[in-house]
């Protein structure tokens, strides 16, 4: 999946870095303007941070009619100091920070969790007041087979019990996404 060029992944990156600097050094965020016009439209984003190959910070959002160049800096922002899971990123810590951002494609409703393809898509699982969302580097990182993945999804980001993808109340939509991260 590809959404943007080399170039704009560069300016992305470094616009999340310099986001981060700005903010955790108690500095005002400067006014930007980027220079490609594929960070002018509107696309979700998620902002991951990794410390030492560990996840530090991940928060994200799907539906927005903002500029891409926008949410990447919230979710940055966000990422380092709102994720319930970590306490909040210290500037000291970012020499150590590795970004990784994810750029999502609309979702799409599907019926049967069998035509999720692991690696490729993304998912999200709602129930009554409960949802749940795995990026899709997340099967590559863990291994785990389409029935894990969705166990997982369930258990630990919905709350649900699982086998709750299987159940017919229940919500299930694919995305994709461009992964780009530092080196």
């Amino acid at each position: 999946m590809k959404i943007l060029n080399k170039e704009a992944q560069k300016e992305a990156l470094n616009l999340a870095r310099k986001t981060l600097e700005s903010r955790l050094c108690g500095q005002t965020l400067p006014q930007y303007q980027p220079s490609s016009p594929l960070l002018k439209k509107p696309f979700g984003a998620f902002v991951t941070l990794k410390k030492n190959g560990e996840l530090r910070g991940c928060i994200g959002a799907f539906e927005t009619h903002k500029p891409l160049y926008q949410v990447i800096e919230e979710m940055a922002i966000a990422a380092a100091t709102e994720d319930p899971r970590f306490p909040k990123v210290l500037a000291e810590e970012l020499k150590d920070i590795k970004i990784e951002i994810s750029i999502m494609t609309q979702q799409k409703k599907i019926n049967d969790w069998r035509k999720i393809k692991l690696g490729k898509h993304g998912v999200v699982i709602e129930a009554g007041n409960r949802h749940g969302v795995f990026l899709p580097q997340v099967a590559l990182e863990t291994g785990w087979t389409l029935e894990e993945f969705l166990s997982e999804l369930c258990l630990r980001k919905a709350g649900l019990p699982p086998d709750a993808y299987k159940y017919s109340n229940v919500n299930l939509y694919v995305f994709e996404a461009q992964i780009i991260e530092e080196e």
